[in-house]
This record gives structure tokens, C-alpha cells and sequence, in this order.
């Protein structure tokens, strides 16, 4: 863990960590070579959300074809005196927190006098965006403290460790992980869990393969351009010089697998510079670079994936086209 730093507003209400793990620069370097020399190139993920990938998800979030961001809020709109009903105080933790609007609709539920009982604490690898969205708590709701911590969302040692928690995961953020891999990671965050604590998990529903395509494609070419900003950001970490307009973004539903993959398509041959290997790394045209899953889950794979981490399913809500479900869990 890197040495902590803090910004903190005048009032003292925001207080900000930076607590990402220390760059490993071979590590990451690796990770990413060894993706593109794959028999199928891939690029892991994480490399989306540098800054301008962050603002550029923001707006994916805005677009109409992308049902799940209004799906989960009217979701936390009809449910949210529910969810909060047991929070007499305590700490309320959202991991990706991303424009504090999804947790600022719980907020709003809980009656001033108990808000002042109550500590925020976002966590996101984007310190940016995690300053913005603190600070915007704060002017919504005074009085509140907030501690951000900017952290991967894995990083569960940081966590603050007194009664009544209710940590929330929104956006479907789960679904980019294998199925192996959410319940590793709900495995490790259940034992960091304590009798009293509860998760709020946002899941993508199975649904008409032509909704989900339209989420993935739309109309304004957002979600393309968040897809070729990957490469800028491994030209930056790797030295490669990838054009980004020379790749297609592609993405489409495997109804076997439940999952949206994206890819990027590259437009012709090309060869690509990167002081790090012999060489040149090719692509033939057609060929392409994979960027991102993205599952969607039935009732039963959620009951299984929660079982499987020790958790168990307190209320499952969900909209009346049973596109989004909002899962509260509490430890076994």
C-alpha cells in the first residue's frame, strides 16, 4: 500500500485517502503483453476507468439505450425505506462510486437527525471522480462525513470495521468478473463481514438479446469511444503507438455464456510498435483485441453465487420487466 495523503474541504466534512495498492510496473506491463500476444488479444478491463474513462462511463450512464442505470435508481426509488430501514447508524460504503447519484437516493431516505449518525465512504480507483462525487455529498447532504478512499475495489483491509455497514456494489459491476471470480470476491468481502452488516448488490438480468445489444451499441457512439480509449491508456502504461481509430468497437450478446462481450476490430493489417518486445505486435484485419465481459445472471445463478460465498439473500427486488434486480445480502 502506498503512503496515505489527505484533502480535506474546509469544514473537515471530506476527508480523502489514497490508499491504491503500489504499481507493480512489470506486473501491469505483463498483464498487458501478455494479452496481446493471446492466440484471442485481450486487454484486461481495469484499464478502462483512467480519468477521461471514468467521465466517458458517466455519460454510457445518461444514454437512453442503456436501461440498467435508470432500471437500478427507479429500483432504489420504490425500495429505499426498506433498505435503510435497519441503518440507525454507522457506515454506509459504495464501492465504484462513481457520481454519488445512486447512493445519494438512499440518503435521501433517512431522516435528517439519523443522516448526522451516519459516515459515507465511496471507494474508487479514479481520485478525480471520488473528489467530485465526495464533495457533492457534502453540499447535498451537511452535515454528513464522508471518507473517501481511493482503493481497489478488493482492498478490504482498509475498511473500517465498526457495527452497522451496509456496503453497496451498484451498476451491475459484479457481472465483469467470471462466475469463478464474483464469488471469490463476495467470498473475500463475506469475511470481512460481520452479524449485522448487509450488501446491496446491483446484477444485470438475462433478457432479450436485442436490448442488451442496443445497451452496448449506442446510438451516439459513447460506449465505442470509452472502448478505444483502452488503448490510449496502453499506449501511455506500455509505449505502444495503437491508433485508436483504426479499431471498430464491437459488441454483441453470447446467449451461452449470458454475457455481453466487447471487443475492438481492427479495420485492417497493421503492425504496432512497442519498445518492450521484438518485433512488432500484428493484427490482421478483422481481428480483434477482447476489452470486457459483462454477465447477466438468472434468480438461480444469484441464489447459487451467494450460497457459494457464504451469503444469504435477505430481499431480491426487482423491476416488472425483470431486467435489473437489486439483492440485499447478509452474512451466513
Amino acid at each position: 500500500m502506498s503512503s496515505s495523503s489527505h484533502i480535506s474541504c474546509p469544514a473537515s466534512a471530506v476527508e480523502i485517502r489514497h490508499c491504491l495498492r503500489e504499481k507493480n510496473e512489470n506486473r501491469t506491463l505483463w498483464s498487458i503483453l501478455h494479452g496481446l500476444s493471446a492466440p484471442q488479444k485481450k486487454i484486461p478491463s481495469v484499464y478502462f476507468y483512467d480519468d477521461t474513462g471514468s467521465k466517458l462511463f458517466e455519460h454510457i450512464t445518461r444514454l437512453p439505450e442503456y436501461y440498467p442505470n435508470r432500471t437500478e435508481k427507479n429500483l432504489l426509488k420504490q425500495m429505499r425505506q426498506d433498505i435503510v430501514g435497519f441503518l440507525q447508524q454507522g457506515d454506509v460504503i459504495e464501492f465504484g462510486s462513481g457520481d454519488c447519484s445512486k447512493i445519494s437516493l438512499l440518503l435521501e431516505a433517512v431522516p435528517a437527525p439519523r443522516r448526522q449518525r451516519i459516515r459515507y465512504i465511496p471507494v474508487d480507483v479514479s481520485g478525480a471522480a471520488l473528489r467530485e462525487s465526495a464533495h457533492a455529498v457534502v453540499k447535498r447532504f451537511p452535515g454528513i462525513a464522508v471518507q473517501g478512499l481511493v482503493a481497489d475495489f478488493g482492498q478490504f483491509e482498509l475498511l473500517p470495521s465498526r457495527q452497522d455497514r451496509l456496503f453497496c456494489f451498484f451498476g451491475s459491476t459484479l457481472g465483469n468478473l467470471s462466475r469463478d471470480e464474483a464469488v471469490e470476491y463476495l467470498s473475500s468481502l463475506c469475511r470481512v463481514m460481520r452479524q449485522g452488516d448487509a450488501l446491496l448488490l446491483g446484477l444485470d438480468m438475462t433478457k432479450q438479446k436485442d436490448v442488451l445489444e442496443r445497451a452496448y451499441n449506442d446510438s451516439q457512439g459513447v460506449t465505442a469511444e470509452f472502448n478505444r480509449n483502452i488503448l490510449r491508456v496502453v499506449n501511455c502504461i506500455a509505449g505502444t503507438d495503437f491508433d485508436p481509430d483504426r479499431f471498430a468497437h464491437l459488441a454483441f450478446y453470447d446467449e451461452t455464456l449470458c454475457r455481453i462481450e466487447m471487443h475492438l476490430q481492427a479495420l485492417g493489417d497493421m503492425e504496432v510498435r512497442c519498445p518492450h518486445v521484438k518485433g512488432k505486435l500484428k493484427l490482421t484485419e478483422g481481428e480483434t483485441i477482447h476489452t470486457e465481459n459483462s454477465h447477466k445472471f438468472t434468480p438461480k445463478q444469484i441464489a447459487r453465487m451467494a450460497a457459494d460465498a457464504g451469503l444469504m439473500i435477505r430481499r431480491m427486488y426487482t423491476d416488472e420487466n425483470r431486467w435489473f434486480s437489486l439483492v440485499q445480502l447478509t452474512k451466513r
